[in-house]
């Protein structure tokens, strides 16, 4: 394992950008940084609220999920999050041209319905972006959570699946016909069959609020955040607390486990010639690492 860069506050959203540099997103630190491969770091764009989720997309702009803030406090010398700000105001989405900076806020909400807690994206090949929204959490309650498809010209979103209560990571399988959905503090992901753009199968099943199958359900003390797709489909899912990478097959076979070195090990993405490198974010202790992965990774519509 090499680490690439310390010091973020609290880094999710990694992108290995063709050019050989990386862009994540601090959620803490209310930006979008540029990591260059000796680990120099170049705030692209201050964006305020809680940055969460990034993807390039067919305009070249870097989307972002913002979850509209989170509380922050260290302990041990790390950095663990906490609960929804008192200046909290609601999440959004919003699209960085990463040639100067300039952010467009797209949706606040979708229809009647307020965005709360935006949390991860991809693009499918059409041009549109699956998202997932984690909603809030409080003291003494929450937000269910949901996933939304969206234009990205920022004309048209709505909400598709609901509820998924935690709603986390987000990845499409290599043929684009299946979506997988983590819930995140359950350690389950789901599975929805794609009809067509923004559309899912209805899945009927024993009652009524299904609308996809379940893959796996982890079991135990792990809560699941984003995940990647390897050239295989197998869906690689970052995991806390123990922290580690969890390899599913598509079957829900889990078929490997790597061990990672911080408890809030959030997010994957694959690089490198071949896309045969990994890109973890440890979100508590700061830093972006790689390590060579034993499968390429899945190219991503509009980036590699």
């Amino acid at each position: 394992m090499i680490e690439i860069a310390s010091g973020l506050r609290f880094p999710e959203g990694p992108i290995a950008m063709p050019d050989g540099t990386f862009l994540v997103v601090e959620i803490a630190g209310k930006c979008l940084t540029r990591i260059a491969a000796c680990g120099e770091k170049t705030i692209v764009a201050e964006l305020g609220g809680g940055p969460n989720g990034a993807a390039i997309g067919p305009d070249g702009r870097c989307y972002i999920c913002n979850n509209g803030g989170i509380n922050f406090h260290p302990k041990d010398g790390s950095l663990l999050p906490g609960l929804a700000p008192d200046d909290y105001a609601g999440g959004w989405i919003e699209a960085v041209d990463l040639r100067d900076g300039r952010t467009e806020v797209l949706y606040r909400n979708a229809g009647e319905l307020p965005l709360r807690g935006p949390n991860d994206l991809v693009f499918d090949e059409y041009g549109g972006f699956w998202f997932t929204d984690a909603g809030k959490v409080y003291s003494r309650h929450r937000d269910r959570g949901a996933v939304f498809y969206a234009s990205a010209d920022g004309q048209q979103i709505r909400q598709v699946i609901f509820p998924v209560d935690g709603a986390n990571g987000i990845g499409l399988s290599p043929d684009g016909r299946t979506l997988y959905v983590a819930e995140g503090p359950a350690g389950r992901v789901w599975i929805y069959d794609i009809s067509g753009p923004g559309e899912i199968k209805r899945y009927r099943g024993p009652v009524p609020w299904e609308r996809g199958r379940l893959l796996v359900g982890l079991g135990g003390n792990v809560r699941i955040d984003s995940l990647g797709i390897d050239v295989d489909g197998n869906i690689c899912v970052a995991c806390m607390p123990e922290g580690a990478i969890i390899v599913i097959a598509p079957s829900g076979e889990v078929i490997d486990r790597i061990a990672m070195p911080d408890p809030f090990t959030t997010n994957i993405c694959f690089g490198g010639p071949d896309l045969r490198s990994a890109f973890v974010t440890l979100s508590s202790t700061g830093k972006l690492v790689s390590l060579e992965w034993p499968r390429a990774g899945l190219p991503l519509n509009f980036l590699n």
